[in-house]
């Protein structure tokens, strides 16, 4: 497992684990770690 392959993986980690607990600001947290991990995971 590469760096540049698990950054996504823990983007989208912290992502669900935001939507899980979430506040007000967390969400627009929360969506922009998901897309990152989703658009890194794509070839």
């Amino acid at each position: 497992m590469t760096p540049a392959y698990l950054q996504p993986i823990v983007a989208l980690v912290a992502g669900v684990l935001i939507l899980i607990m979430p506040r007000l600001l967390n969400y627009v947290v929360a969506l922009y770690l998901i897309i990152i991990g989703v658009a890194g995971l794509l070839p």
